[in-house]
Parts: C-alpha cells; structure tokens; sequence
C-alpha cells in the first residue's frame, strides 16, 4: 500500500507544474497540441486497435456482457469519431482569450479598477470506468482550457488507455509541453481511489464517472470539490396526446441505439389514458429489438400479459432492458420522475404544448427534452465538441460539462495607491 501510495502521490507534483505552464500558454499553443494528437491518433490507429483489442478479448474471456463490449470497443470508426472530435474542439472559441476571458469590468467610486476573469482550474482528477472514448474526450477539454489531467481509468480498459495518454504525451512534447499534462494512473486497484481522493494538495477538482457505488465511494473519501456523475435513470413519457409513430421512434432510439450509456432511457412512462392502445404496439417493436421489458401491475393488464416487475425503478440497467410503468395524467408521471429518477435526462412525448411547457418547467434534470431523445444530452450534440461527464450537481456546473464548466475565474484589481480607511 505504502509503494503504490507513493507512485500515485508522484503524479501530482508534475501535473500541477504542467497546470501552471497550460495556463500561461495561449490559445495558438493549446490549439497546435490538440491538432498535433489528431494527427497522431490518425498516425498511431493500429497500435490502438491493437491495444483495445487485448481489453476487448480480455472482457469477454471475463464474460462481460455486450453493451459493456460495445462500451470498450475502438473501432476504426469510433476513432475517426474521436480525432473528428479533438479538431472540432480545437475550431472552438477558447474561453480564456483576452476577448472572452473578462466577464465583469466595473471601476468603484475611489477609482479601484475591478475585472472578474476566466482562469483554468488547474488540475483535474477523473475517475471513469469501461469507455476508453472518455480518455481523449475528458483530455482534449482539459488542454483546451489550461488545465492539467490525471486520469484513473477501469482495469477493462488499462491497454486501450496507457496506449491513448501515450500519444497524448507524444502530442504534448512535440507542441512544446510537458508529457504530464495529462497522467494515467498506472494501475487499477481499488485502492488507488482513496490515494487520489487524499491529494487536494494537487487536485482541484474530481470526477467520478461510473456506477453509484464509485460516486459514494468518492464522495464519502475526497478533500477537494466533486462534480458527481450520478446514474442516468432516464425517463420517457408518452402522453396522452402523443403521436405513436414518434413516440415509437424516439423509445426505440432512447433504449437501443446505445443502452450502456449514461443517457440512454431506463424507464417507459405510459399515460393510462393511451396504454391499452400504445403499449401492445411498443412492446412488440422493443421486443423485435431484443429488448427485455419489465412492467408494473398496470403496463401487465393494458399489454394483455404478464410482465415481470421490475425489482425497483431505480435500476441503471446498462443494457437492453426497459422498466415500464403507466401513470394516471401527467403529474402523476412528473411524480415518479422525481421520486425515482437521477436528475439526469427525460423526455416528454406529445402533441399538447401546454403539456410539454408544464413537463419542461416541473421536471428537475439536467436536461429535459420535448418530443425527442434523451440521447441528445451530450456535448458533442449540443455542439461543445465533447464532454468530461454529464453532472447531475447544480453547482458549479450542470449537464454536459465542456469548456465553460472546466474554468473558475479569479478578480484583479488595479490601483494607484488607494487604501482602505
């Protein structure tokens, strides 16, 4: 324990000097790092394949299920996805230039000028489980806005990220930077967590991405602010005055184009006024879609069937599995929300306006959507290029979380001799 507490320790004093050097670079500097890994991602594709397949085989000789595969896999077109995505984060406007980078300029009467200004944070910790993609999404923002990573990743995908941070570190030391602007912790014990939590001396701010029992486990040992990842239990409800057809569409897309993601749907709500005539309908289409539907006393009678119940309602099943409850009106489906979901994404399915404005005004989450899928809560859709985790928190930053949300900022004053009296 002592040795890799000591390893661990050792990431931090070089993160935080190449915290200090990222945030005295200008924007041309960060940018040519960021342009020089897109070339090298491009340049280095086979030795990333070939490392993800070493974690891919190991997971399914460890019998990981296929949504937690399709979450490790790199495929090639998932990596021209991701090099798409560095360039796409470099092209966007830096919110620590000089032009974006003051937020409040204001003279007091004794003629004290005071600006509030956009500073990096300084050093980030991330702790994320399965998805390699997170590795280069998480680390290309950090760069972008000055801050330095260290990166602690799940053992299913240990090849996938030595292999990813060390052309990070190539890219890095040809733009002119330490290689530690963004460290891996080199291995995946446990125990690493408590260590990383212990180190507020180094680390500004830490991330948990993972399953609940991560979060806890983070938030119960950390000396230094936590920006919580929480579950995606995400929520679908079909109104009353829904359309089948795109609830349908919207359903099939929430639950199956990704299930082992974050904000992919979690549970169906079904207004009891439509249940009898949509619910055959969807249960056959999911079901054509290998999904496995779950349902409460009533989604059993308006389907004609017995469903198995659901053992609770706050279950992120990370697979092609979809609870199904109907509901009696609309308040009665904000209800559930609020009592079983996680903050995190739900949608409304109707025609009615006024519907759809009391479901987006009353519904808590980081995101709340009308008549489409709750797989739009991510910051490359919003057009942030990329995302280091979705916060279900509500301060300092909320939802997809990209450039703006990995900067604090800092006052300066400027006198000429004035004191207090």
């Amino acid at each position: 324990m002592a040795d890799l507490k000591t390893q661990i320790e050792a990431l931090g004093p070089a993160a935080r000097d190449a915290a200090r050097l990222l945030a005295v670079s200008g924007t041309a500097e960060r940018n040519r790092l960021l342009l020089t890994l897109a070339d090298l991602l491009e340049r280095e594709q086979a030795a990333i394949t070939a490392a993800n397949g070493e974690d891919l085989a190991r997971g399914r000789q460890a019998g990981l299920s296929a949504a937690l595969l399709d979450r490790l896999e790199l495929n090639p077109r998932r990596l021209a996805a991701l090099t798409r995505g560095v360039r796409e984060v470099a092209a966007l406007a830096d919110p620590l230039a000089d032009a974006d980078r003051v937020l409040k300029d204001w003279t007091r009467p004794n003629g004290l000028r005071l600006q509030k200004v956009r500073v990096p944070i300084g050093v980030i910790g991330l702790i994320y489980e399965s998805r390699p993609n997170v590795t280069i999404d998480a680390s290309v923002l950090c760069l972008k806005t000055g801050n330095a990573a260290i990166l602690r990743g799940g053992k299913e995908a240990i090849h996938s990220n030595r292999a990813l941070v060390d052309v990070i570190g190539q890219a890095a030391v040809s733009a002119g930077f330490p290689r530690e602007v963004v460290s891996l912790v080199p291995v995946t014990d446990r125990e690493a967590i408590p260590i990383l939590c212990g180190m507020d001396r180094y680390i500004d701010l830490l991330i948990p991405r993972g399953g609940h029992g991560l979060v806890e486990t983070v938030v119960e040992h950390a000396r230094m602010p936590v920006l919580k990842h929480y579950n995606g239990i995400c929520h679908v409800y079909v109104h009353a005055d829904a359309d089948f057809g795109m609830a349908e569409r919207i359903i099939i897309n929430a639950k199956c184009q990704r299930p082992g993601v974050c904000n992919a749907a979690e549970t169906l709500l079904v207004d009891k006024a439509v249940a009898r005539q949509f619910l055959p309908l969807m249960v056959k289409s999911l079901r054509a879609q290998k999904v496995r539907v779950l349902g409460d006393a009533a989604a059993s009678e308006s389907l004609g069937e017995q469903l198995p119940e659901p053992a609770d309602w706050e279950t992120e099943y990370l697979d092609l599995i979809l609870a199904v409850s109907v509901v009696d009106g609309l308040s009665a489906a904000i209800d559930h929300i609020e009592k079983h979901g996680s903050h995190h994404t739900d949608t409304i399915v109707t025609n009615s306006e006024s519907a759809a404005r009391e479901f987006l005004r009353r519904v808590d989450s980081s995101a709340v959507f009308w008549n489409a899928s709750t797989r739009f809560n991510d910051g490359g859709e919003f057009g942030f290029g990329a995302e280091i985790g979705i916060s279900t928190d509500k301060l300092h930053a909320r939802g997809p979380m990209a450039l703006e949300e990995l900067t604090s900022y800092k006052y300066i004053g400027r006198g000429n001799g004035q004191i207090r009296g």
